[in-house]
């Protein structure tokens, strides 16, 4: 950045809202950090951005995506895409395609903050919008063995479609005792477990399951190189992925964000500057537009990244792309 290296100063949260509010102190405060990259969750991000508006601090989650998360923030800007438009991405890909969808059940797990948030206040509405008949949401949790009297509720209603809102290892117990129990319908999810892996970790009982994605490997050249180099990287370190996630691909290009904006603000990362530049990183956010692994020519309504989106089906054993959904206009 502008003939100086960055250096990258790291807190591990542990996925602890409360580590998220210590990091972006301990980073701002002691560390003396112009911007902060992270946290994670959104759970996280509510607590830590209360922190860097305080002190006047940029900052970017890399996977947070509850709806409205950053509308009052005046320094938390998001790379990600809104849970609830992405979802209802996937709700049109499947109408568009005329696949059953008359009926739906919601299954999620409530031990999970993100999933007991989308099991219930996300996916009832937005399918009830979209013409779905939808069952009350069914509670299950991850810590449980036995989440065959759930499975037998839903089996026992038949509906076209069973959305579970759960992170991988969770969804991927739901949607084994649903097979299990003989059910044939379509299962869906949404970003919160659309990782590649989960091609190998559903086994073949999550064929023809279908999420939704803000990456797709590809999308450009330059989308399948990152994919590429970012696995190979994973490897070096006894990592297994089938490929990469969208955070990780919008974790990425928040680094070339951040470089672009720091650029155009002039740093100079003058400790005597710390306050001034600070400011100017911020302001430099406005009005930026900027082109990525994730999307080309992204711009920004309010502080929230306008992304495309992927409607991925497993198929034959692989992630698959059956949709997309252009950007937004931020107009």
């Amino acid at each position: 950045v502008n003939g100086k290296p960055i250096e990258l100063i790291r807190f591990d949260t542990g996925s602890d809202p409360k580590q998220a509010a210590v990091g972006a102190r301990k980073l701002i405060q002691d560390d003396e950090v112009l911007v902060i990259l992270g946290p994670f969750s959104s759970g996280e991000t509510r607590v830590a951005l209360t922190v860097a508006d305080r002190a006047g601090v940029l900052m970017i989650p890399t996977a947070a995506s509850a709806p409205r998360l950053v509308d009052k923030s005046a320094y938390g800007w998001r790379l990600t895409e809104d849970e609830s438009k992405q979802f209802s991405r996937l709700l049109a890909a499947i109408k568009d395609a005329g696949l059953p969808a008359e009926t739906a059940a919601v299954i999620y797990v409530s031990d999970e903050v993100v999933s007991n948030t989308a099991g219930t206040k996300l996916y009832p509405p937005l399918m009830e919008a979209a013409g779905i008949e939808v069952m009350d949401p069914i509670p299950v949790q991850y810590k449980s063995f036995d989440m065959s009297a759930q499975a037998a509720q839903i089996l026992e209603a038949d509906p076209d479609l069973v959305a579970i809102a759960g992170l991988p290892d969770s969804a991927s117990k739901v949607i084994k005792e649903l097979r299990r129990q003989g059910f044939e319908g379509r299962i869906i999810g949404s970003q919160i477990f659309s990782d590649p892996v989960v091609v190998e970790l559903f086994g073949p009982e999550g064929e023809g399951t279908m999420m939704v994605a803000g990456f797709w490997k590809g999308r450009t050249e330059a989308s399948a190189a990152f994919d590429a180099r970012f696995l190979e990287e994973l490897d070096k370190r006894g990592i297994h992925k089938k490929g990469a996630h969208h955070s990780d691909a919008q974790a990425y290009d928040g680094v070339y964000l951040l470089k672009q904006i720091m650029e155009a603000a002039g740093v100079t990362g003058d400790p005597e500057k710390l306050e001034e530049e600070r400011a100017a990183i911020a302001a430099a956010m406005e009005g930026v537009r900027f082109s990525g692994v994730v999307g080309d020519d992204i711009c920004f309504a309010g502080h929230d990244a306008e992304l495309p989106g992927y409607v991925i089906e497993i198929k034959g054993g692989a992630w698959t792309k059956f949709a997309e959904a252009p950007a937004d206009s931020c107009e």
